[in-house]
């Protein structure tokens, strides 16, 4: 269950004619792009095109080499403490116990020790780790990790969460629990979700909309069916828009 101190309007981070990359490098060009609200943004693409720079953009760890990129209408200038990173490495603090890598942005934040540990212990919970709070991140396994560092990103009611591949290490059968608890956690935060993967399924599964890249540029954003069902993948809309997805892979 979500309580108040759990949510948060969700943020809309926009790209308008955006250039992204390195100075002398740029990646992509032209980029229209927008994560609305509350809302599920799934972005694939081949290696390389582009997709880890366009989150690392998003997460103001790179400036746009031209056009714009907003949040809420502004400028987005660098990063901030309400656009929360997770990445397919799990970056816990191998020297704190996972209840003390969740309460780490909420220490930075000034909350109370009680509170924070209160908020903590009740994002562990929900992510099926209470047994394991106590538990340093090598005595848990891959799967407990991403629990862990997704209760971290979560608990300190983040307006935006960018994941780059994040279950992309997991084997299949973690990875499709962790694309379940990810839906489940997500329900009721408000927090606009940005999610770059590889995997074609994993991004019909998880997205309201997916964003294709490829060859330089944003090949096309299309709405995904619903509901948001494994079975549906079968569902003629569904099967469209995965075999359009694929030929833009060059699958």
């Amino acid at each position: 269950m979500t309580s108040s101190s759990d949510v948060r309007a969700g943020t809309r981070l926009t790209l308008h004619g955006a250039v992204l990359g390195r100075p002398g490098a740029p990646v992509l060009e032209g980029v229209d792009l927008d994560a609305v609200p509350g809302g599920i943004l799934t972005v694939v693409g081949p290696s390389g095109c582009g997709k880890s720079t366009l989150l690392r953009t998003l997460a103001g760890l790179l400036a746009p080499l031209g056009g714009e990129v907003t949040q809420d209408g502004g400028p987005l200038t660098g990063p901030a403490a309400d656009r929360a990173l997770v990445f397919q490495e799990d970056a816990l603090l191998p020297w704190r116990t996972l209840r003390a890598n969740v309460e780490l942005p909420l220490a930075i934040a000034g909350l109370p020790r009680a509170e924070r540990r209160e908020r903590a212990e009740g994002w562990l919970a929900r992510v099926g780790l209470s047994a394991h709070s106590r538990h340093l991140p090598h005595r848990v396994s891959g799967g407990q990790r991403q629990r862990a560092q997704l209760a971290r990103a979560l608990a300190a009611t983040p307006r935006a969460v960018l994941m780059d591949e994040p279950f992309g290490a997991l084997d299949a059968q973690t990875r499709a629990g962790m694309q379940d608890l990810l839906v489940e956690v997500l329900r009721g935060t408000g927090a606009t979700v940005v999610f770059v993967t590889h995997d074609v399924d994993e991004a019909l599964f998880l997205g309201d909309r997916v964003a294709l890249l490829g060859a330089g540029r944003l090949v096309a954003v299309r709405d995904v069916p619903r509901p948001r069902e494994r079975a549906a993948r079968d569902d003629p809309a569904r099967a469209a828009l995965r075999r359009e997805v694929l030929t833009s892979l060059g699958s």
